[in-house]
């Protein structure tokens, strides 16, 4: 991956315009650290936990000040850009989403739930966790060895650290307990163990909470990290945990905008697929760089559309068509494409283009509801109805009546399905709920209860020995 973009495109009535935004309007300021930056590690076929030690770059040339130190970080917002393919990647295509239909072999085994510990997403995640941890690392040391503002030190630190905890909660969610890695030693990092899942929780919580109330109310666009942000991360993060009451309160500060902007949710479903709508509190900026022709990391619309690798599983697409409303747009049906195994569906939901959601309003909706439903809140104002009536009445349907926590639990769980759908939820909303088992194994005549976690890359197992013999079952 280049970083020739330097700026965010905005769409604005069909035609572009650019603007510099947040962290970018500093890249001018510093370009020759820009380039060296940017010539660190990025392939999945070097050692992530043992990229180039800092120390091999002159003194001279590194962060000197604050506007350099802000250059810095937009290397690990790229990083955090690459996150999202393999991300989606596994949270659809492991599910009941997608399905394989081109070539690929590393797409094929995840379609069939026969993934290698020498998967190509697999390893492809697995490194971009690690690219965005060492790139935040290399910013967190620095910023203790120049003179700034105490303003400018929380700010900057902040965004480090939550494009590291988001990177790890991937991490811990996608292969259980990873090691963590929190410098850029490079004797350090080339022998490091495995740490628990519950560890890895609590050092992403830890760097959630640092950064709560350090960043930005009020940013460019939702594509830089603002407080917002935070809390939509800390909301899904204390779901996962179970903490329902937390997940509840950040959930609902997000909702009501406190202590962030007010996020609005969008009347038609079709303008949640253009950049920076209402609801957007999270997405990446996506550009050519990001998109290219061959590799392990495609970019959406090359694998959704352009190549068509994987396509809407007949199940997903059963489901968006009986669940009605305006959510059928994310796919699209072509005749002259059904034939053999095709189906002649595609997903439409990425054009070439466009930024991917990390955080929308919706989710904060359905967080909330489904905290109050696991609260036994079902019913009636302020309840898991409520909330979930708001996003059905957004996407065209009905509002419906829940009668007891089983079926709220699984009219949200559905809900989540078909709001997200695409979006990288499934696979770790099955996990997390304990209903992967239940749901994948009449999907799939392959499941296994040890397809809730990707194999930690052979590669990696190789070349650290903190990870020998500690292999996820399965693999």
């Amino acid at each position: 991956m280049t970083f020739n973009n330097t700026y965010h495109h905005i769409k604005d009535n069909g035609h572009q315009k650019t603007a510099y935004s947040g962290i970018f309007r500093f890249i001018k300021k510093s370009y020759l650290l820009w380039i060296l930056l940017c010539l660190m590690p990025l392939g999945a076929c070097q050692d992530l936990l043992s990229p180039q030690p800092v120390d091999r770059i002159s003194d001279d040339l590194v962060i000197k000040d604050a506007s350099s130190a802000r250059v810095a970080l937009t290397s690990v917002y790229r990083s955090f850009v690459a996150l999202t393919t393999p991300k989606i990647v596994a949270g659809d295509l492991m599910a009941d989403n997608l399905i394989h239909n081109g070539t690929f072999i590393q797409y094929l085994e995840i379609s069939n739930k026969d993934l290698s510990a020498s998967n190509a997403s697999a390893e492809a995640l697995w490194s971009v966790v690690y690219q965005v941890a060492y790139r935040a690392n290399f910013v967190l040391e620095w910023l203790d060895r120049i003179e700034i503002t105490q303003n400018q030190f929380d700010e900057i630190s902040a965004v480090a650290r939550f494009l590291r905890g988001y990177a790890y909660f991937v991490g811990v969610t996608t292969y259980g307990g990873i090691p963590i890695v929190t410098s850029t030693e490079i004797s350090v990092n080339r022998n490091i163990s495995r740490a628990t899942a519950a560890e890895v929780y609590d050092f992403v919580e830890q760097d959630y909470l640092y950064a709560l109330d350090k960043v930005p109310v009020q940013t460019f666009n939702s594509g830089d990290v603002s407080n917002g942000a935070v809390k939509a991360a800390l909301a899904r993060f204390y779901l996962y945990r179970e903490d329902w009451q937390r997940a509840d309160q950040y959930a609902s500060e997000v909702i009501s905008g406190i202590g962030s902007r007010q996020y609005q949710l969008e009347s038609n479903f079709n303008n949640v697929l253009r950049d920076f709508s209402s609801e957007s509190i999270l997405e990446v900026i996506y550009t050519a760089n990001d998109n290219p022709g061959t590799s392990t990391n495609f970019g959406l619309n090359n694998l959704l559309e352009g190549r068509r690798e994987i396509i809407p599983s007949p199940d997903a697409i059963q489901a968006l068509q009986e669940s009605g409303g305006s959510r059928i747009n994310m796919i699209s049906f072509n005749s002259a494409l059904a034939r053999g195994n095709d189906n002649g569906w595609t997903v439409t939901r990425y054009g070439p283009f466009d930024n991917v959601t990390i955080f929308r309003l919706p989710e904060m909706y359905l967080i909330r509801a489904e905290a109050r439903a696991r609260r036994g809140i079902i019913s009636g104002p302020n309840s898991a109805a409520s909330d979930l009536n708001v996003i059905r009445e957004r996407a065209g349907l009905a509002a419906i009546n829940l009668a007891s926590q089983l079926q709220a639990l699984q009219a949200i769980e559905n809900e989540r399905r078909m709001e997200f759908c695409f979006e990288g939820h499934r696979w770790y909303d099955l996990k997390r709920t304990g209903r992967a088992g239940a749901v994948m194994g009449v999907y799939s005549r392959n499941w296994s209860s040890t397809d809730e976690l990707w194999p930690i890359p052979l590669r990696e197992i190789q070349n650290n020995p903190g990870l020998r013999n500690s292999q996820n079952p399965g693999y």
